[in-house]
Order: C-alpha cells, then sequence, then structure tokens
C-alpha cells in the first residue's frame, strides 16, 4: 500500500500565511492611494505627501519588511511593518484633515492581522490605539472613528472565529481519513488472514488427498511383506541367502513399512480440516507423531529427545500436534548444519511440561516482542506467512495453557509449553487453529 499524502500542518505558519495573503493584501493600499490621489487631484501638496507616502510605504512593506524577514523572523518584521503603517496612517490622516478615504485603511488592516504568529493581538491593539488617539488629538471625527474603529474590530474577530472553525472542520477531515486508512489496512490483514486460510485448507486437503493415495498400495505392501515373512518363518530349512533374509532384510522392511504407514496415518490425521472435539490422549505419544511429521526439517542436525512420564491429558490432540510440529520446523530452520534440537517432556503439578530448545541463532528481544503476532515474520518473502507462532499461541491458549520463550541472539532458543491436565470448558476453538497445517508454518 502506498504511503499517505503529507499531512499539511493545522498549526499556524506564518510564512505561509503572509505568502497566501500578500498579494491581495497589497492590491488594496494601491487602489486606496490612487482613489485618494485622484480625489484631491489639484491640491499638490496634499497629492504630493500622499504619493511619497505611498512610495516610501510601498518601499518599506516590499523591500526593507522582506529584508528583515529573511535575516530576522516574520514577528520582527510585521512589527516594523505595522509601525510604518500607523505612521503612514497618521500622516496621511493630518494632510487630508482625516478623510473617510484615509480611514478606510483603519478597518482594512485589521483584517488580514489574523494568521501570522503569536503577537497579532498585541500589535492590533497598539494599532488601533496609536491610531485612533492620534486621529482623536489631530481633529477627526469621533463618530467616524468609532464607526470604522467597530467595523475593523469585529471584522478581525469574525475572521478569527471563521478561520478556527475551518481549522476545526480540517482537522476533523484528516481524523476520519486517518481512520479510513486504518480501516483500509484492518480490512487487507482480514484478506491476507482470509487468503492464508484457503491456501492452508488447499494444502492440507491436498496433503491429505497425497496420504490417501500412499496409504493404498502400502495395504498391499504390508499384507504381502509380512504374508511373505510369515512363510519364510514356517519353512524347515533355508538357504543361507534366505535365512539372512528372515533373520535381517524382511524384519527391518517391516520396521520401515510400519513407520511409513505410521507416518501416512499421522500425516492424515494432522491435515485432516474437520473441527475436532476434545478428547483424552497420551502426550508422548502425539510428541513422537510430531516429530515424525518435521523430520524432514530436522535431517541436518543432531535430534536429543527425553520423554518423561506425563501420563494422559484432555485437549484436542490433532492441535497440540499442529502446535508441536511449528515449534520444530522453527528450531530446525533456526538450527544450523551440525547444531543440535532438544525435545523433552516433563510432569508438572496437575499438568505437563514441553521444552524445545535449539541451539540456533537466537532472536533480539525486539523480534521476541512481536514474536506472536499474527503475520509478522524474520524470513524472506515467500518463506514464511508470519502465522505459525500466532495459531500456536492461540491453541495453547484456548487449551488454558501458556507459551514461554527464552532466546539471545547467538546462544539459541527455548519454548516452552505448559498444558493444563484439563482444559477450561467449554474450550473455544483457537484463533486460525482451524486452518490445516501442513507442519511448515514457521513464523520466526
Amino acid at each position: 500500500m502506498s504511503a499517505p499524502p503529507k499531512q499539511l500542518p493545522l498549526d499556524t505558519d506564518p510564512e505561509h500565511v503572509h505568502k497566501g495573503t500578500q498579494a491581495l493584501g497589497g492590491l488594496g493600499p494601491m487602489v486606496f492611494n490612487l482613489t485618494m490621489i485622484l480625489w484631491h487631484w489639484g491640491q499638490w501638496r496634499t497629492v504630493g505627501v500622499l504619493a511619497v507616502m505611498a512610495l516610501l510605504l510601498g518601499l518599506t512593506n516590499m523591500v526593507f519588511v522582506e529584508w528583515c524577514a529573511r535575516w530576522h523572523s516574520r514577528t520582527v518584521a510585521e512589527w516594523l511593518r505595522i509601525v510604518a503603517n500607523t505612521i503612514g496612517l497618521c500622516v496621511g490622516g493630518h494632510v487630508t484633515q482625516w478623510s473617510p478615504l484615509v480611514l478606510i485603511y483603519l478597518p482594512y488592516n485589521l483584517l488580514w492581522f489574523y494568521g501570522l504568529d503569536a503577537w497579532v493581538r498585541p500589535r492590533l491593539v497598539m494599532y488601533v490605539t496609536v491610531t485612533s488617539a492620534f486621529a482623536l488629538r489631530d481633529g477627526a471625527s469621533p463618530e467616524l472613528l468609532l464607526a470604522l474603529g467597530m467595523l475593523g474590530s469585529f471584522a478581525y474577530l469574525l475572521t478569527e472565529k471563521r478561520a478556527a472553525l475551518l481549522r476545526k472542520a480540517l482537522r476533523q477531515v484528516l481524523e476520519q481519513r486517518e481512520q479510513l486508512e486504518r480501516a483500509h489496512q484492518q480490512l487487507q490483514q482480514v484478506h491476507e488472514r482470509a487468503l492464508a486460510q484457503e491456501k492452508f485448507s488447499s494444502l492440507g486437503l491436498m496433503a491429505a488427498g497425497v496420504a490417501h493415495e500412499i496409504n493404498n498400495p502400502m495395504s498391499f505392501v504390508t499384507s504381502n511383506v509380512n504374508s511373505l515373512y510369515k512363510d519364510l518363518q514356517r519353512q524347515g530349512s533355508l538357504p543361507e541367502p534366505l535365512k539372512e533374509y528372515v533373520e535381517e532384510v524382511l524384519p527391518a522392511t517391516l520396521d520401515g513399512i510400519r513407520r511409513v504407514n505410521a507416518i501416512v496415518s499421522d500425516l492424515r490425521r494432522f491435515a485432516r480440516g474437520d473441527a475436532e472435539a476434545h478428547s483424552e490422549y497420551a502426550l508422548n505419544a502425539e510428541v513422537q507423531a510430531a516429530l515424525r511429521i518435521a523430520h524432514g526439517q530436522l535431517t541436518h542436525c543432531r535430534m536429543e529427545v527425553e520423554l518423561g512420564e506425563v501420563g494422559r491429558l484432555m485437549g484436542r490432540p490433532q492441535q497440540i500436534v499442529q502446535v508441536l510440529v511449528n515449534l520444530l520446523v522453527n528450531a530446525g530452520q533456526a538450527t544450523g548444519l551440525g547444531g543440535k534440537v532438544h525435545l523433552s517432556t516433563h510432569h508438572e503439578g496437575e499438568g505437563a511440561r514441553v521444552e524445545i530448545r535449539d541451539t540456533g541463532a537466537g532472536m533480539s528481544a525486539e523480534t521476541l516482542r512481536h514474536l506472536f503476532q499474527p503475520f509478522f515474520t524474520t524470513k524472506a518473502p515467500g518463506e514464511g506467512m508470519g502465522l505459525g507462532l500466532a495459531v500456536a499461541h492461540g491453541i495453547i491458549e484456548s487449551h488454558g495453557g501458556r507459551i514461554e520463550v527464552e532466546s539471545e541472539p547467538g546462544k539459541g532458543t527455548r519454548f516452552t509449553v505448559h498444558l493444563p491436565r484439563m482444559p477450561p470448558q467449554p474450550m473455544p476453538p483457537a484463533t486460525l487453529a482451524a486452518a490445516p497445517a501442513t507442519g511448515s508454518l514457521p513464523a520466526a
């Protein structure tokens, strides 16, 4: 998903406000000055003073004040600007005997005060106070001055209130956009989870189908080899080559066949996608089934197994195998050639404990914090969905147990699964656990 567009600042930016109002703010004085010059045309002394003041104020506002803003700050520049405009208004009002065309500057300047910096109101008070005091002392009409002053003040307050409401509306729009983006991300995660579940369901059905196809011919092989072995045993005397078959080759073959049948049976049960009711099971038997399923991921390292007397537990054995396979596969993938993976079971109070230790690369503290989050993975794209440990965590919690992890970079990892003898009733299905696993859902 592409990154969201950069959010515009809600706080007032003096330079942004100034640049946005500079063109329109400068147009008003040009029109007012031209109007006053034309109105007093023929009164050459007044026209001359007005023209000189217009030129000086234009140079001050456009050159000196902008130079001050670049080298100092916009706040200092605006103080200089308002002082210059106050002087200009007082001079223009004096030479025109406070014509209404000059006093129009009073409310006009108040209209674009808002949004510059925190010193707006002090400058506004200074501007109105100094201008009004000088105008009253110089003979301006108090009534006209009061009317224009009130007009300018309330115009400023309305502008300020309107801008505040617009900013509030903008903030609400931005918050709604963030909420929509979060909802979109959550929808994407749900979609990815649904795709992952569908993928795992398909893989589970395929694995169950392959196991079923293997089971049929293996039934014939088992029956025929077993019959041959029994027939040869019943023979009184056999040549030496056949004796070797009876004593060594056929027993080893039957043992291999039994292992293949056990693996096929474990795979069919492990990949079955139907809902599983909780029942009594032998934990050590499920551990051995998980070892057979995960054997292919552990051939490069030394496997140590230590099974204690843990008895029988209540739960969903198919899901317990899913958890153990996931932990064993993760341990095998984290352990390099010649490393060691150790699995042990222990009796623990009213339950049992399963420990899986490896001598692999270990995990950082940052990885441990996110280890059981869905879709978190440290593997390269395409090598893991980041669901295995999240599923395992949900399964063990649904059994009333817990998973503990100890790991340091370079020192390996130890997963400890604590299971109670009797799970809580009723036992809710674990999140995502209904998706048939394939024994290859590593998350870290």
